[in-house]
This record gives C-alpha cells, structure tokens and sequence, in this order.
C-alpha cells in the first residue's frame, strides 16, 4: 500500500478525498519534524519512532566487496509496540468493525504535549543561562571600566605631581639664586666704602707735611 492507497482507505471515514490526504500529510509531517529534531514519537500499540546515532565504522561493498568508511550519521528507526506485535504475529486477531489499534489515551503521544513542555522547560532554561552569561559579561564589562579609570586617574594624579615638582624645583633655584645674586651685590656696595676710607689716610699725611714745613718756615726766619 502506498501513500494514494492508504489516502482511498482512510477517505470513507474522513468524510472526502481531499480531507483524508490533508489528514495523512499532517499526522506525518509531524512525526518527522519530531524525529528530525531529536524527539521520540510514541503512540500506544502503534509502535514508536525515533532518531539513532551511528558511530563511523567500515562496511563492504556488496558489489565489489571492497572495504569502505562509512561516516557518523543518524537514522531514523521505527520500533513497533506490542499490540502491532500481537496482530502480526497471530496472538490477537483483527476485529472486524473495530479499529486495529486501539485509540490511545490523552498524554499517550511523547510527540504531543509532553514533549512540548520538555521543549518549553529547555527553552526556559537556554534563555535562563543566556540571561546570566549576559549579566556576566556586563559585570565583567563594568570592572575592566572601573579599573582603566582608576588606572587613568593615577597616572593623571601622578603626573601633575611630577609637573608640579618640577615647576617648584627651578622657582626654589631662581630664588636661591636671587638671594645669592643680592648678597653678593650687598658685598661689593660695602667693599668701596672701606677704598674710601683708605683715601682719606694720605689726607692727614699732607697735613703732617704741611706742618713740617711751617716749622721749618718758622726756623728760617
């Protein structure tokens, strides 16, 4: 049976052609995307599908029988469940005016809203540690911050000290040297007052000579 066979088969119950392929489309596109995506879809004496992890190994080819590497892969798998079983193998017989399997109960479907709240709680918990990877980031953002300004604000402090040592050390030099230059001028202010006194000496020298030569004037006559 194919897929337009099982649509013929399904069409009477559905209620139209059209409706019953619309039905089969859905209810497979759903199995697959949850396998593709990892998911294991149950329903209850039907059987399960889902997806299985193949290590890379060697195979043969059949053809040649040469030794060939076969990569990682995944494959879907189908595990039929005990009532199926049980149909095929004779130990149940198929009712006549009933459906083969069984309606499954409500929550039966891992593919249906178990799966969606396992989904849900992974999606919280993925935006939970995004959110904290985050604040993480910010915190550490916040310090490096706070560090490059402290870092900033020493170098600043340190040089305008520097700048200031500097510029004390030459205005201490300069008046030093003020002090220096005005003693010394003090010095040499002083110095030619003691040259005019040695001036005057002679002064009295003439007039001890003058003197004399009134005393000699006098025995003269």
């Amino acid at each position: 049976m194919n897929k337009a066979q099982l649509v013929e088969a399904i069409q009477d119950q559905l209620g139209g052609r059209q409706q019953a392929a619309d039905a089969v489309d859905v209810v497979l596109d759903a199995i697959v995307r949850a396998v593709v995506a990892g998911e294991r879809v149950s329903v209850t004496g039907f059987g399960s599908f889902e997806k299985v992890d193949r290590p890379a190994r060697y195979a043969r080819n059949p053809q040649t029988g040469e030794r060939v590497r076969v990569k990682k892969t995944s494959v879907p798998r189908f595990r039929a469940g005990a009532g199926f079983k049980d149909l095929v193998s004779g130990a149940k017989k198929l009712p006549k005016n009933d459906v083969a399997v069984k309606k499954a109960p409500k929550g039966s479907l891992s593919g249906g809203t178990a799966t969606k709240k396992a989904a849900t709680k992974k999606a919280s918990a993925k935006k939970a540690t995004a959110k904290k990877t985050t604040a993480a980031k910010k915190t550490a953002a916040k310090k490096t911050t706070a560090a490059k300004k402290t870092t900033a604000a020493k170098k600043t402090t340190a040089a305008k000290k520097t700048t200031a040592a500097k510029k004390a050390t030459p205005a201490k030099k300069t008046a030093a040297a003020k002090k220096a230059t005005g003693a010394k001028k003090a010095t040499a202010k002083k110095a030619p007052a003691k040259k005019s006194t040695a001036k005057k000496a002679p002064a009295r020298k003439t007039a001890a000579r003058k003197t004399t030569a009134k005393k000699t004037t006098s025995r003269r006559r």
